[in-house]
């Protein structure tokens, strides 16, 4: 399961573990790993999280026969 707030991402496993990735990236599923790849490649090319997402999840369900392209994004929104 993947949690996130405004200032950290972590991972929360089958066996109770939290795990806090060292670039506040994550990627969960069949297809987590290559999604995971994809938005670390594309952290230095764009700045919008979401578009990163998006982006990262194409190239996933490109690559994976166990993800598709069907993506629901939350987004968190800026304290004023």
């Amino acid at each position: 399961m993947a949690v996130a707030d405004k200032e950290v991402s972590l991972i929360l496993s089958g066996t109770g573990d939290v795990l806090e990735p060292e670039d506040g990236i994550i990627g969960i599923g069949s297809g987590g790993g290559y999604a995971l790849a994809a938005a670390r490649a594309l952290i230095d090319y764009e700045e919008d999280a979401e578009t990163i997402a998006r982006k990262a999840m194409q190239i996933a369900s490109e690559v994976c026969v166990f993800t598709n392209g069907n993506v629901t994004i939350e987004t968190i929104e800026a304290a004023a």
